[in-house]
């Protein structure tokens, strides 16, 4: 009798990032492209994240602070709201260390600052997702 082998399939998991630069996201995943099994959801608003993550439920946010339509901090409060376990990692410019004590408390898991080195990112993510 033969067994026959199965394939066994990781589990992707979501990463939602939201920036309203398109250059920004595009960095952001490429930067995080060593991950393995990892799905990108990306959105250019702070209101198109929250939708996303309500119907997708991504295993972490990496958002911008400074948005159009509703910005990174009002987009972490709402996301929390419908999941209080939501993981958000916050980026945005430097200078904006009060920005960064409102989205810390307001439950943002960590903070990048921008311009980052990738490897700042991605070693942020991996510990989160770990």
């Amino acid at each position: 009798m033969m067994i026959q082998k199965r394939e066994v399939t990781e589990v992707k998991r979501k990463i939602l990032i939201v920036d309203d630069a398109l250059f920004m996201r595009m960095t952001i995943k490429k930067a995080l492209q060593p991950m393995p099994d990892v799905e990108f959801l990306d959105a250019g608003d702070g209101r198109t994240a929250c939708e996303l993550y309500k119907k997708e439920k991504p295993d972490l946010v990496i958002m911008d602070i400074t948005m159009p339509e509703m910005d990174g901090i009002e987009a972490l409060k709402k996301i929390r709201e419908i999941d209080p376990k939501a993981v958000v990692v916050m980026c945005s410019a430097m200078g904006q260390e009060t920005m960064v004590m409102e989205a810390v408390k307001a439950g943002a898991r960590d903070f990048i600052v921008k311009p980052f080195k990738n490897d700042r990112i991605l070693s942020s993510v991996e510990k989160i997702l770990v």
